[in-house]
């Protein structure tokens, strides 16, 4: 059976609920609602069927798809065909996992839509772009679909924060905008050498042609695109000092925004560091361990002590997501399958934990109207299921054994202390922060002194409490049972260590 069509079907899904929504009313509240939630099942659909023809033991490229697309013509000395860009999808274990987290952390942000007070209509119409560019990101075989996707995430998501958003939404918008254009800026200008001197920009060939001894570009060349990649994604991912904008983000975007922020796009950073730099430039990935791991380090530390002295639980979480980043480039820094294996497992594991605690601090602000600590005291009393939600997230994002986090954190650090045990050990203050912070800002709004007093708080209930469930079952089952990750990823980790050459 041809199942080419599957990942086309996959990205483009939620065009159905695009063109459905065009056509109802704006009045129609309720059923867009509906509609807006419902259009994103079918990716999920999808992405769990991907997941359970793996288990069967079938092979993932049973779903590649390659067609013509763009060709270039009257290039004198091209070979013919050569200078062609191919709509070409496809899923690895790797990229599969991100599809599943995309696919998941979706649906339950249109649950989380719920929180939205206005025009619903242009709401998900923007909501269901911003999932197709997600989805495409993913499952893009080559450079120029993988970048046209990811501007596509850029646009609805600019226009969400824009509109949607809190205070100063405006302001964080552009600040989103601004920064991410530029990244993007600068990864184009990657692509285009790169198809200027090989004449693909297919990732596999790529990844083949760099290899070759005969391949037309200095080492220094290669270094530059790898330091150019490395800026265009460390804005996404972000690496300090390129992370500023994502705080006014994270304070000012509406919850569901702020899940899928958090959970997916911040995770693009971290799979074009892995697929891209990692895997086209092996060599020069190499030379800049060192400098990965100490920008790693800075990061964990960087995010964990400004978490600590934030007065906005908001903010607390927006800093937390700089730390926990750090996390990412330390595994990828070790060079080894351990760090790798723990960077991308921190991936995952924090796309699901962010996006829990998001949702939680919305649930909060939706019915205190504050995100500050001092007033959000004593919260047990009034909320004890969203309370108890809380704690329990907070746990796994500081590594209790048991939960996603602490798999990660545990891969990530043993890869590190194994190559550069030096800067692990320093890293590991990080870690302890974390416990410090978390613990601090969680138990304060859950037991502490009331500084406010709350009438009439009702718990989580009814739809709300599907998102928190789902996320909280899923990060104990990857850290009670790491082979769900870790199995799909034998054969991604093994193309990477043969590019290292371990």
């Amino acid at each position: 059976m041809d199942l080419s069509f599957v990942l086309s079907l996959l990205v483009f899904s939620p065009l159905l609920g695009i063109v459905v929504l065009a056509f109802m009313p704006k009045t129609e509240e309720k059923t867009i609602k509906i509609v807006g939630f419902l259009a994103t099942l079918p990716a999920l659909g999808i992405a769990i069927g991907l997941y359970l023809h793996y288990l069967a033991g079938k092979d993932l490229s049973d779903f590649d798809v390659a067609k013509d697309w763009i060709t270039f013509g009257g290039l004198q000395g091209a070979e013919a065909g050569f200078w062609k860009v191919n709509y070409e999808l496809g899923v690895s274990g790797f990229t599969m996992l991100l599809v599943v987290l995309t696919a998941v952390v979706a649906t339950l942000a249109a649950i989380a839509s719920i929180y939205i007070k206005k025009e619903w209509k242009g709401y998900f119409s923007l909501f269901l772009l911003l999932e197709i560019g997600m989805l495409g990101v993913f499952t893009a075989e080559n450079l120029i679909l993988f970048f046209l996707f990811f501007e596509i995430t850029l646009i609805p998501t600019f226009f969400l924060i824009g509109k949607w958003g809190y205070f100063e939404k405006e302001k964080a918008a552009y600040s989103f905008l601004i920064y991410n254009g530029l990244g993007s800026a600068v990864l184009l200008i990657v692509i285009m050498i790169l198809f200027a001197k090989t004449g693909t920009t297919n990732i596999d060939m790529l990844t083949q042609i760099m290899s070759d001894s005969n391949v037309p570009m200095t080492s220094g060349l290669k270094l530059g695109l790898l330091i150019a990649l490395l800026v265009a994604f460390g804005v996404k991912l972000p690496i300090f000092p390129l992370h500023s904008w994502m705080l006014r983000v994270h304070v000012q975007a509406p919850p569901s925004i702020v899940m899928i922020h958090s959970g997916i796009l911040l995770k693009i950073g971290a799979y074009g560091l892995i697929r891209f730099g990692m895997g086209i430039f092996p060599e020069q990935f190499e030379k800049l361990a060192v400098l990965l791991a100490i920008l790693g380090v800075v990061n964990l530390l960087y995010g964990a002590f400004l978490a600590f002295i934030q007065t906005d639980f908001k903010m607390v979480l927006a800093y937390s997501s700089i730390s926990h980043m750090g996390i990412v480039l330390i595994g990828l820094a070790a060079l080894n399958e351990a760090g790798v294996q723990g960077a991308i497992f921190q991936v995952v594991s924090h796309g699901l934990i962010s996006a829990l605690l998001f949702f939680l601090v919305g649930a909060f602000y939706e019915r205190t109207d504050t995100s500050l600590l001092e007033n959000l005291g004593g919260m047990a009393k009034g909320m004890p299921i969203a309370s108890g939600f809380l704690l329990a997230g907070a746990l796994a994002s500081l590594g209790l054994p048991g939960m996603s986090g602490f798999v990660s954190e545990f891969m990530a650090f043993l890869g590190l202390f194994e190559e550069l045990p030096w800067i692990a050990a320093v890293g590991t203050i990080g870690i302890i922060m974390t416990a410090v912070y978390l613990l601090r800002a969680v138990l304060g709004i859950t037991y502490g002194q009331a500084h406010r007093e709350f009438t009439g708080l009702v718990d989580l209930k009814g739809v709300e409490l599907i998102p928190v469930v789902v996320l909280i079952a899923l990060i104990v089952l990857i850290g009670v049972i790491p082979s769900v990750l870790s199995s799909p990823l034998q054969a991604t980790l093994e193309t990477i260590m043969l590019g290292l050459g371990g």
